[in-house]
């Protein structure tokens, strides 16, 4: 295994891979390909990064090929490069000019898995029932029923479990628009069996206002259950899902195109290894995805800043480069109409794995966009309609932005990370590790580990094609790390006064 590694010819830091001791001798290329010898001056954690020139005060920091901030003081070739000598050199909104990049878009053969064909089109991965509260007020009911319902399972249906949610109620205006848009895309989804819509009866968002955010949906598979009109909730919320699934259990797998698919893209507790092995992986698989009629898609906003213009210049046309030059600065608008500061970023953790700047997350964070053309931007609630690469307003927050494509219509997350997390989201969430160390401390969270993209001689092609083929199996039913462990979460984004 390597020690570091230099990503970009041009870049003017390394990134060690196992800590230098102060006094090792790195053996690296300058911009021009000619050998370039540093030797550290103090030590370089795992992680993090090594100047490979004198830097000035005010100088730029390469990683990546790209500025991930400037120099608080002069740095020393060899030195340890951190928070306590760089800094961020974003400003804040910003003026934005199309400048499109040539994308080669490739064709490849398509691909099937065995999923679920649903009537309105889409495909699911999962033949789950799903109890979906209107408000958080019954939250207690739904999981006890859920919990005894587990007993009527048969047939094809996998699982039935509740998401509990506060929302739904003490909303106002775009808020409460937020909660009933969330709700319905969830009752709606294709990995959805069947649903049973579990009202209180007085609040905001009740049975008959959620109604009219559904459009058409399918009779058999959703139902509706007011509590305060009920004698007994329980029992008659019972009498619905074993009725139920009675019903889905008669539905089968069949062969279906992965151009079906639509695949979530999120990271979290990312380290100084997401940028090299994880996120470029997931990456690899969105560009494999894409060449086969299918879709990805990204979110997190607040972690593109510092890397906008990359997805920017890779929009198909001008009408998407200004939807997103809008996402990336309606997301500032929304910092600084709350007063606050709009880089308070990275995390601690995210900090302790080697990311010293907005900038540097964001540039590793965008490598799971791959190299497609972005060809859809999204608002926060909005099901996603072209296939290719999209991107989707949502904060960097893991359970609300996982939800949030969820809620897009993705029926997988994959979800990197340096740190672990054992969290899951509406649909399966598959771990995927930055590093060995993780991957084998962590196998009751992890299900793949891109650390390998380090430790041996196996290559990105090599690697994403495997993780494609893991996706087609767990398309196909095989469940992941968190589906194991009973763990399916939902968030929804609050942005507004509650009452």
């Amino acid at each position: 295994m390597q020690d570091f590694l230099k990503i970009n010819p041009n870049d003017k830091v390394i990134v060690a891979l196992n800590t230098l001791p102060a006094g090792r001798v790195v053996e690296t290329t300058d911009d021009n390909g000619a050998p370039l010898s540093v030797t550290a001056i103090e030590e370089i954690p795992a992680g993090h990064k090594m100047a490979l020139y004198d830097i000035p005060e005010g100088g730029d920091v390469i990683k990546y090929g790209y500025r991930i901030g400037n120099a608080k003081e002069p740095i020393k070739a060899g030195a340890w490069i951190h928070t306590h000598n760089v800094k961020t050199a974003l400003g804040e909104l910003l003026t934005y000019t199309y400048e499109p990049v040539e994308v080669e878009e490739k064709t490849t053969e398509d691909v099937t898995f065995q999923g679920f064909m649903r009537p309105d089109g889409r495909a699911g991965v999962r033949n789950d029932i799903w109890i979906m509260p209107t408000v958080g007020c019954v939250n207690n009911i739904a999981t006890a029923i859920a919990n005894e319902a587990k007993q009527y399972i048969k047939g094809s249906v996998e699982d039935v479990f509740a998401f509990d949610h506060p929302y739904g109620c003490s909303q106002m205006g775009d808020d409460q628009e937020n909660t009933r848009e969330i709700l319905a895309d969830l009752i709606t989804h294709p990995n959805v069996g069947g649903v049973l819509v579990l009202g209180l009866g007085c609040e905001n968002s009740n049975i008959d206002v959620l109604k009219g955010y559904l459009g058409d949906y399918d009779e058999k598979r959703v139902k509706f259950l007011v509590c305060q009109e009920s004698d007994d909730e329980k029992e008659e919320a019972l009498s619905i899902i074993k009725d139920m699934i009675d019903y889905v259990s008669t539905l089968k797998r069949e062969p279906i195109s992965v151009s079906k698919l639509v695949i979530g893209m999120k990271c979290g507790g990312s380290d100084g290894l997401s940028g090299i092995t994880a996120n470029p992986l997931v990456g690899r698989f969105s560009d494999l995805l894409v060449s086969k009629g299918g879709t990805t898609i990204l979110t997190e906003v607040p972690e593109m800043f510092g890397a906008e213009t990359i997805l920017m210049n890779r929009c198909a046309d001008k009408e998407l480069f200004d939807k997103t030059v809008n996402l990336i600065n309606d997301f500032k608008n929304y910092f600084k109409s709350h007063n606050q500061t709009i880089y308070e970023n990275p995390s601690p953790g995210n900090k302790k794995g080697g990311i010293s700047t907005l900038e540097d997350k964001s540039l590793g964070c965008t490598q799971k966009s791959g190299s497609a053309k972005v060809r859809g931007v999204l608002k926060y609630g909005e099901k996603v309609s072209t296939p290719g690469l999209n991107l989707l307003s949502a904060p960097g927050n893991d359970l609300v932005a996982s939800t949030a494509l969820a809620a897009s219509g993705a029926q997988i997350v994959l979800f990197t990370t340096g740190r672990g997390t054992p969290f899951a989201s509406p649909v399966p969430t598959l771990k995927i590790a930055t590093n060995s160390r993780l991957a084998n401390k962590k196998g009751n969270w992890i299900d793949f580990n891109a650390g390998v993209l380090v430790d041996t001689e196996t290559t990105m092609e090599e690697q994403g094609q495997k993780l494609f083929d893991q996706v087609v199996r767990v398309a196909s039913g095989e469940r992941v790390c968190s589906e194991i462990n009973g763990f399916h979460d939902m968030a929804i984004f609050k942005q507004g006064v509650t009452l």
